[in-house]
């Protein structure tokens, strides 16, 4: 008997893109097939997002035209759309399987018993009572130079924008020695770059009765036999301490590049927004991190237009920006999400004046970038390639300059020293 066939689309964040990986894994191991999103499947599972107003749209949008082009494939909507919006979800007719994000673990047995009842089926546990981190177990289903491990779940800081910790809950960590022995799995298979995950890092190990920590798990993965990169997701600022770094600075394999979550360069829209510093303690954090890595590369996400900017708000934050000199920032018009407090403020910024700020942002970044790109030319480096595209092999330095050059040989998965001839062999 053939085996049934499933394909998987996922929207939003890598602890996401790690979910799907890990509910591949499952199908596999149940000896289902895994296929490409434009092969013909039996069954198609969209891991949703909920992070804006827009990541709902987009995944409405995407449940339903997987239907219309199939209108025979079992559609089954897992993640953080479904988790916050249940009774908007089970309205939608082309899903046939709904399940939360305390769900994906079993979600074989769920499509399983669908398939053989045929009733539309929905299952959606409470995140926030969830206390203890839900492991997936070994995962060996993952990208073939750069694996993603989530090492936490769930967020306690509750920004005023962010509707996410009533999609993931509260802080839950996973235990050291299931992220070790996924960690040793996966460079058995070759790989030779982790990427460290969560929904909040920086509260890694809170939830625990000892005093383990983000930097010891470092430490320990560290020593990791055979691994050759370690990169941090996105990073709360208020993690990295003097102590923090000078026991960072140590591990040979950490990547030099810190995403640093800023959202604003201005205090009293930081205050408005609930997150837990201000600009003058995020640049003593910058200071640390630059004293200590001569090549370090920093890269944030900026919000612009939050209720209540005004033009000196945002010009604090354009000269702020300035100062900081970022190599890349994410840069993001804000959008009311509804069920948060953000929402329901005062003063929301008009769409046309957030297009504008918005456009100003994006043009200092480029200019950041275009700089940062130019100081490399002539310089070697260390590269990770990852694909090739065209003549062209495409990876990562260990800052996660973006570079490619031409060769005769295979250069997937192999890390080497190049010397950057010219701006052409950097990627913006």
């Amino acid at each position: 008997m053939e085996s049934k066939k499933v394909s998987f689309y996922t929207l939003g964040c890598k602890v996401n893109q790690y979910e799907t990986n890990a509910m591949a894994q499952k199908f596999i191991d149940n000896g289902y097939k895994v296929v490409h999103q434009d092969e013909q499947a039996d069954i198609a599972i969209v891991n949703t997002c909920t992070v804006t107003n827009m990541s709902d749209r987009k995944s409405r949008q995407l449940l339903r035209h997987i239907k219309h082009l199939n209108k025979d494939i079992v559609l089954v909507a897992v993640g953080c759309y479904v988790q916050v919006a249940k009774e908007e979800v089970e309205k939608i007719p082309e899903i046939d399987l709904v399940l939360g994000n305390n769900e994906k673990t079993n979600i074989v047995k769920y499509v399983e018993t669908y398939i053989e009842n045929k009733n539309k089926l929905n299952q959606i546990t409470d995140v926030m009572h969830q206390k203890q981190f839900i492991d997936f177990g070994a995962i060996t289903y993952t990208e073939k130079t750069r694996a993603v491990i989530k090492v936490q779940d769930g967020c306690d800081r509750f920004c005023s924008y962010c509707i996410i910790p009533y999609a993931r809950g509260r802080v839950r960590s996973r235990e050291p020695q299931s992220i070790i022995k996924e960690i040793n799995q996966i460079v058995q298979k070759g790989i030779k770059e982790v990427v460290i995950t969560g929904i909040h890092i920086a509260s890694y190990g809170k939830d625990f009765k000892n005093e383990y920590k983000l930097i010891d798990l470092l430490e320990d993965l560290n020593k990791i036999e055979n691994l050759q990169r370690i990169r941090l997701g996105s990073l709360e600022p208020t993690l990295i301490t003097a102590e923090f770094v000078q026991r960072l600075s140590k591990l040979e394999k950490i990547c030099h590049h810190f995403h640093l979550s800023l959202q604003s360069g201005c205090d009293e829209t930081l205050k408005r927004m609930n997150r837990k510093y201000t600009t003058s303690e995020f640049k003593k954090v910058v200071q640390l991190l630059r004293e200590q890595y001569n090549d370090v590369i920093l890269t944030t996400d900026i919000i612009v237009g939050f209720p209540q900017e005004t033009e000196e708000e945002f010009n604090q934050t354009y000269n702020f920006l300035k100062q900081i000199n970022f190599y890349k920032m994410h840069i993001f018009k804000y959008s009311p999400r509804k069920g948060t407090k953000a929402a329901i403020m005062s003063g929301q910024v008009d769409g046309k004046i957030k297009e504008q700020r918005s456009q100003k942002l994006i043009e200092l970044s480029n200019e950041n970038q275009k700089a940062y790109n130019q100081k490399y030319i002539g310089k070697e480096v260390e590269v990770l390639f990852e694909e090739k595209e065209g003549d062209y092999y495409k990876g990562h330095t260990k800052n996660y300059i973006m570079v490619k050059i031409k060769s005769n040989s295979n250069l997937e998965n192999c890390i080497k020293k190049i010397k950057i001839e010219n701006e052409r062999e950097i990627i913006n």
